[in-house]
């Protein structure tokens, strides 16, 4: 076996250029644009919003708990997705996902009144929960160790693209009548989520979920589909094997993940505890960061620098969802050549001066009543470099990274803690940034928000091995290596 990864591993340069194995590429693609729907969601209340207060008159509070609403409900859906997709496997989850979104776009555009739409975001939550933490994982153990970034990468893609349509939406439908501009924003969200539901049945399952189950016949055919020759497949199937022979429960094909949230939780290895603390720490840094919260709500900070338009505000929306959109695409192109250290290191700096910039930018808005024209172009600029920054580095890395590190026998349930943190953190921050705000001013939200990138560039640094190139089953030996490092 050692021999046959040699000898396989100097012939990867050269058939890694031909491209990727598109019957993979397909699936994950498929398997995250679920994806788009938590992306659509966060761009199109941007603008939304502004129509349901003036429609149905509601309070900033209440704005606040309805953006954040369906990101703080997205945490019961990560965390129920972990056991979901070990019970009923990786695929029928994602359909789970789509069909619960579905009914919350539906409930939401048709909604009478606030406790109407408050439940359309609750139920929506869930769904965006489920497809958040399942997304991720399904296309982790589909994908070839060589193009396994770009391919994990695809999630944050979607949710960029979901962003842009979003904005596109509230530029496009702002000038019909208040009372059902907002409606067919929201609601038109359940098309693209029906689509997914359907699409998804014809995805292979996952191999490693089959392997989990005993269902060896089914995994090797579909590593044979997902691989590039035999010897990969072979190769690949026998690694899984391992994987799966090491795991404490003795039937694997009666896996459903019993035990395994006391040994994550209550008595995880040093190792295990590496990779829960390095999972953890970069979905909570993707959240603090601010950047849902900076989507969510940029015609408002626009509006404070003195934009009031609202055509000229959806227009800076759009650029700023193109700027975010080609970033995250260059991310996930060179994610396997530059590595996830590089990129995601680049990233942090570069929102943290562009949070300065956008600090500095508001402070001399703030305090000028002529408002001039160089801070309000300092404060778009910074707002678009602050969002391809993330868009390079945090965001997409985020779901490549934290779903890849975990072993086979944590990784559901791993990646639901990871992402419900993920969930919990952004609809903390998205509840609570304009009152924040309108305490302390925006100037000194985005300092302080500089000042948590500053610190999630040290844990980055310290606490993250570069994954680059390494199969699943080797990953786990990076946070076995290196005991002595957690301990000091």
């Amino acid at each position: 076996m050692d021999s046959l990864e040699n000898s396989s591993s100097h012939d990867v340069p050269h058939p890694r250029k031909p491209v990727l194995n598109k019957y993979a590429f397909a699936a994950a693609l498929l398997a995250s644009a679920t994806s788009i729907l938590l992306g659509y969601d966060i761009g199109v209340m941007s603008g939304a919003i502004i129509f349901i207060k003036e429609n149905i008159h509601i309070s900033t509070i209440e704005v606040e708990i309805l953006v954040g609403s369906l990101n703080v409900c997205s945490l019961f859906g990560s965390l129920l997705a972990g056991k979901t997709s070990d019970l009923i496997g990786r695929r029928l989850t994602i359909v789970l996902a789509a069909s619960t979104f579905l009914v919350g776009a539906v409930l939401m555009g048709f909604a009478p009144s606030y406790p109407f739409l408050m439940a359309g975001r609750v139920i929506a939550g869930v769904g965006v929960g489920y497809s958040l933490m399942i997304a991720p994982v399904y296309t982790t153990e589909l994908s070839p160790a060589t193009s396994r970034g770009f391919l994990t990468s695809l999630p944050e893609l979607f949710i960029t693209l979901g962003i842009l349509f979003g904005y596109l939406s509230n530029y496009f439908l702002a000038g019909l009548p208040n009372r059902i501009n907002w409606r067919i924003m929201v609601g038109i969200a359940g098309a693209p989520a029906a689509a997914i539901g359907l699409g998804v049945l014809a995805m292979p399952e996952s191999p490693r979920w089959l392997v989990m189950k005993g269902r060896y016949g089914e995994a090797k055919k579909i590593i044979q589909k997902i691989s590039h020759t035999m010897e990969e497949a072979e190769s690949r199937f026998q690694e899984i094997k391992m994987a799966a022979s090491r795991m404490d429960s003795e039937n694997s094909s009666q896996f459903s993940g019993k035990g395994v949230w006391k040994e994550l939780l209550l008595t995880p290895s040093p190792s295990l505890r590496r990779i829960l603390i390095a999972a953890v720490g970069m979905n909570f840094f993707m959240q603090a960061s601010g950047n849902d919260a900076v989507v969510y709500y940029s015609p408002q900070v626009f509006k404070a620098a003195g934009i009031h338009n609202k055509r000229h505000l959806f227009g800076i929306t759009v650029i700023m969802g193109l700027s975010k959109t080609f970033f995250v695409l260059v991310s996930a192109l060179f994610l396997d050549r530059f590595g996830r250290r590089p990129l995601l290191l680049l990233g942090t700096l570069g929102m943290v001066f562009s949070l300065v910039g956008l600090g500095l930018g508001s402070k001399f808005l703030a305090e000028n009543n002529s408002k001039p024209t160089w801070a309000i172009v300092l404060s778009i600029i910074a707002v678009c470099a602050f969002l391809s920054f993330f868009s390079i580095g945090i965001g997409p890395i985020t779901w490549v990274y934290s779903s890849e590190i975990f072993p086979m026998k944590y990784r559901a349930q791993g990646t639901s803690v990871a992402i419900s943190v993920n969930r919990l953190v952004s609809g903390g921050v998205a509840m609570s940034f304009l009152t924040i705000a309108n305490k302390i001013t925006f100037a000194r939200v985005f300092f302080i928000l500089a000042g948590i990138m500053t610190m999630a560039t040290i844990f980055f640094y310290f606490l993250l091995p570069e994954t680059k190139g390494k199969t699943l089953e080797e990953i786990e030996g990076l946070f076995e290596d290196r005991p002595s490092d957690v301990e000091n």
